[in-house]
Order: C-alpha cells, then structure tokens, then sequence
C-alpha cells in the first residue's frame, strides 16, 4: 500500500514540537502546532490547508508569525484549530500590525478559527485580510466525538488534555485506502493516467454506483464495475500527535482512546524515567510514560520528541528509555493504568 500521509519532525526532536504531514499527490499539507518553522520551507507553508494547534506557549505558537507572512498578498483560506483561548490570541495577534494598505491588495488571504471548548462544543470566526482581518464570529458549532475536520480524503479528532491549561491532542486518518490493481488494469487493456485520480476522489467522496468514469476519450465506465474489477478498498492511515500532557488517569484514558491502533503515535517525552518527580510538577510525560501508553494504545511505530533541552547530547538515553517501554521490557507504574489500557 503506497501511504497518502507522510509525516514528519518540523525539527530535530530537542527544538520546538511540530509535525508536518504531507498528502502524496495532493499538494496539500496540514501542520501540527506552530513552534519555530525556520526549518519548513516557503513552498511547504504555501500548501497548508490546515494547522491544529495544541496549545498556546510560545514553543508551539510563535511561528504564527511565518505562516502570516508567507501567505500576505496570496489568496488562500487557511483552517485553524486550537484549545479555548486561540480565538482571542488569533485576534490579538493580527491586531498588534498596522493593516492600513490592505485595499492595495487583490486577494485576500483568509483564517478560519476553530476554538475547541471540549469534544462536543467548539466556537469559530474568521479574519480576513480585506476587513484588517477584524474578527467575524460565526457562533457555537457541535463536535460529534471530537471531530474538527472531515472531508472527502481526511478525518481529524481532537481531545483535551490537561497541561494546567487545555491542550490539544489530534488524531489524522484517512477515510479510506484506495489501492488500484495494475495487474487487473493489464488484462482488462485499460491504461493508467490521470483518470485512475479521479476514479479514487469518486470513491473517496461516496459517488454513486452509476458515475461514469473517463477512461480515454471514447471510453467510460460505470464507478461500481470499475470498484469491483480494479480496486482495492482498505481502512486509511492514522497518525496521532500528542505534546505537554500529565501523566494522569484522565489524561492516558484519553490518549487511549484517541491514538489506538495508530500506524503512527508522535508523543513527547519530555524528561527521563528518574526526573518523574519534575515531569509530574510540569505536567510532562517521562520517557517511559510516552513508551508506556504507545505500547497500550497499540500503536505500530512510536515516534518520540519534544525533548527537554536538559538532556542535551543525550538522545540515545532517551530513545532508549522510551523503547524499553513501548516493547513491555519496562513500565510507568500508575494505579489508573492497566494490560487493559487506561
């Protein structure tokens, strides 16, 4: 199966916690908290359909700043989604700039805000650069389960974490996989191209069975026969990111739910298993804690970062710790926790 989502560390896992994910075929990314993006290239920020942002210390808010100016003079929509409280840091930020020429511009560059309150409730307004990007609210919005965006290719959950401030937790899947048969293609004598994109986006938006797909230009065929004889249809990707949690009950029973069986889990790891003390008084995870609830959710690959700086010259001690608990060999001990899961 050739993966749609391609994630990857914004930097090196001592530096400020991001995770871009790219969409193959799709020029689109979406970016995971906005720390410092130095390292992100111009052409990467350009493609961003969506950022979720876990929370708002300037370690995973600061490159705001980047995206801004990357996009000023492009006509873009960008998507936001952030804990209680990014709608008034949103605001306050575009505020604090002088946006006295914006009539010289002819596009329009454009944020959405979604300000997640809990699972079930978030609120949301818009800033637009044609109106000094004053703030438009546009009211409460339901969230069924946590769900912050769902279109034609992706799903993506939020849960709230306790910081000592809400933070943001995400899961991003894939609605489905669309795997094409060349073999079957060969012996039905039907070509590849760029009909065989828009063969998977009719599956992928729940076309009917009857939709002609264009083959070639004298041929087309029904999307149910195509969906029978050329494709394969298997359950999507999923890649969970999470970042400055406790290590609670309620917080692991959360982190649970939301990154079970995920191919891929990015968590941090703040400090190692002997500094529990001071992770717990900062409401970090410890290496062991992060290897711990990988191991529980049943995640297939543990990808550990948002090391603290303390440790520097230490990574291999770190990985380490984190892997000993991912593979059963060590434990965080914690009443709340079970073999169960949390």
């Amino acid at each position: 199966m050739t993966p749609l989502l391609h994630p990857f560390l914004v930097n090196e896992p001592f530096g400020d916690p991001g995770v871009y994910v790219e969409l193959k075929f799709a020029r689109r990314g979406l970016l995971f908290d906005l720390g410092d993006l130095h390292a992100l290239p111009p052409r990467k920020i350009l493609r961003l359909s969506d950022i979720f942002v876990s929370h708002m210390h300037v370690d995973h808010f600061i490159g705001f700043d980047q995206v801004l100016r990357v996009l000023l003079g492009r006509e873009q929509t960008l998507r936001l989604c952030g804990p209680a409280g990014i709608l008034d840091a949103v605001e306050h930020r575009l505020a604090s700039y002088a946006w006295n020429l914006t009539e010289r511009f002819t596009t329009d560059l454009t944020f959405e805000v979604t300000e997640v309150a809990d699972a079930g409730a978030a609120r949301t307004a818009r800033f637009r650069l044609k109106n000094r990007f004053r703030r438009e609210d546009g009211g409460g919005i339901y969230l069924h389960n946590g769900l912050v965006l769902d279109d034609e290719r992706l799903r993506v959950r939020a849960a709230v974490l306790d910081h000592g401030i809400p933070c943001l937790a995400y899961a991003v899947e894939e609605t489905a996989h669309v795997n094409i048969w060349k073999t079957k293609l060969q012996e039905l004598g039907l070509p590849v191209g760029p009909w065989l994109r828009d063969l998977k986006d009719a599956v992928l938006r729940a076309a009917p069975e009857a939709t002609p797909i264009r083959v070639s230009e004298d041929l087309a065929l029904p999307l149910g026969e195509l969906k029978e004889k050329v494709l394969q249809i298997v359950p999507g990707q999923k890649i969970a990111y999470v970042v400055d949690a406790g290590y609670t009950g309620e917080n692991a029973r959360r982190i649970f739910e939301l990154a079970k069986d995920a191919d891929i889990l990015f968590i941090e790891a703040s400090f190692t298993a002997e500094d529990s003390e001071r992770a717990a008084d900062r409401k970090h995870l410890t290496t062991t804690q992060a290897g711990t609830l990988g191991r529980l959710a049943g995640v297939r690959r543990l990808e550990p970062f948002h090391f603290s700086s303390r440790y520097a010259g230490e990574e291999a001690r770190l990985r380490a710790e984190v892997e000993e608990a991912f593979l059963g060999r060590s434990e965080a001990p914690s009443p709340l926790l079970s073999a169960q899961g949390p």
